[in-house]
């Protein structure tokens, strides 16, 4: 199985998981990675050049997963808009674009670490999250794992996963920090704002998204996704 990498640190404790999870299984041999940021993720994932992927929402409405899925209950520290005078795309960002439009934030939007940096950093700054859930009292679901084939693999990986309390090794994390320019407690602390699992509220929130980027004709097929 080829697995598409989203290297960020809202998915570490993912990465740590399926580490030990392949391990555990003797799935290791057959696991291989292939690294990118999201939107290339999805072009990737579109062509079937990768097998499995955590895809950007906005483009994994016909795709097969397991209800797993990027989360943020409220705050998400990681997708900002911040004070500009022209509206700005974040370019590694497919969903976090069209949440901006969705909200009406005005100012340039910024995703992942970059972003964590920039927020740690006391900038100026409107947190989508945040925003998203004072207008609809919901929670985001940013991505969804998907896959196109391995399916029976991918649910069994899914359910252990949720149902997995992960502890990040102090290495890693200091590995993290060295990588990203952040703290290992900034890393814990943002952590704690995102969650995995898709219960009956983040589907009701995911579809809400769906909806008001139909509306405004914001939702692209994932075979004619180019970002």
């Amino acid at each position: 199985m080829i697995f598409g990498k989203i290297d960020f640190l809202n998915l570490l404790p993912f990465h740590v998981f399926i580490k030990r999870y392949a391990r555990s299984l003797r799935f290791h041999q057959s696991l291989h990675h292939h690294k990118g940021v999201p939107s290339a993720l999805n072009q990737e994932f579109a062509m079937r050049r990768i097998d499995a992927a955590f895809i950007s929402s906005i483009t994994a409405k016909n795709c097969t997963h397991f209800n797993v899925g990027i989360v943020a209950k409220r705050e998400v520290l990681s997708v900002l808009s911040l004070p500009a005078e022209l509206s700005k795309n974040d370019a590694d960002s497919a969903t976090s674009n069209r949440l901006s439009q969705i909200l009406g934030t005005h100012g340039e939007v910024l995703i992942g670490d970059k972003a964590l940096r920039y927020y740690y950093s006391g900038g100026e700054h409107t947190d989508l999250g945040r925003v998203w859930h004072e207008k609809t009292g919901l929670p985001f679901v940013f991505a969804l794992l998907c896959t196109h084939e391995h399916t029976d693999e991918l649910k069994r990986l899914s359910r252990a996963f949720v149902k997995t309390k992960i502890r990040i090794p102090y290495y890693i994390l200091n590995e993290a920090s060295r990588k990203s320019g952040l703290t290992p407690a900034q890393i814990t602390h943002y952590l704690k704002f995102i969650s995995y699992k898709v219960d009956a509220k983040e589907e009701r929130g995911y579809k809400r998204f769906v909806r008001e980027a139909k509306k405004r004709g914001l939702n692209p097929s994932l075979s004619k996704i180019r970002y």
